[in-house]
């Protein structure tokens, strides 16, 4: 399984477009706080459109409670990493794979790095910026993941118009 993890999220925002992104690729979504929002706060809502109710998601106290009911394989990403994501190998998909995603503002805690530093990685970028929205990170991250493993079972078709939409629009 997928799960995308969000180290102490600050905006709203980006974790409704979070949020859409896990829905949207079957990842679970694992909040560990504090939270810079309420989850009830209509931005959060808004972001994650109609979806939070298709949303597997859980909240935790803080990253020792998180890492006490999860076990799997643990990715953290950080501007200070060394390591393209890509160039880890996610393939197997018998293993739980967490993808650790910083708050906004500060990243991940500095100790908890310092402790992972084999896994931690950065997303290639130039030297004008810090870091890429993080909700933009994750849709990046995630489908590296599910590139590796063919895309489980996503639909590779539009559902609601069928397969072969374009083919048979009469024009």
């Amino acid at each position: 399984m997928i799960n995308i993890v969000l180290y102490e999220p600050e905006i709203p925002t980006n974790t409704g477009n979070i949020m859409r992104t896990c829905v949207a690729t079957g990842a679970k979504l694992h909040l560990i706080k504090p939270l810079g929002f309420s989850l009830d706060e209509k931005s959060v809502k808004r972001s994650g459109a109609n979806y939070i109710d298709k949303l597997d998601y859980k909240v935790y106290e803080n990253f020792d409670h998180f890492k006490s009911e999860n076990e799997g394989e643990y990715y953290y990403f950080t501007r200070y990493g060394k390591k393209p994501h890509s160039d880890f190998d996610y393939s197997d998909k018998s293993k739980n794979i967490y993808l650790i995603f910083g708050k906004e503002s500060e990243g991940i805690d500095k100790k908890i790095l310092k402790n992972n530093l084999d896994r931690c990685m950065r997303i290639p970028m130039t030297s004008d910026v810090r870091s890429l929205n993080l909700s933009n990170c994750v849709a990046i991250v995630i489908y590296e993941v599910l590139r590796q493993q063919n895309y489980n079972d996503l639909l590779r078709y539009e559902p609601h118009k069928g397969a072969n939409f374009l083919e048979d629009l009469d024009l």
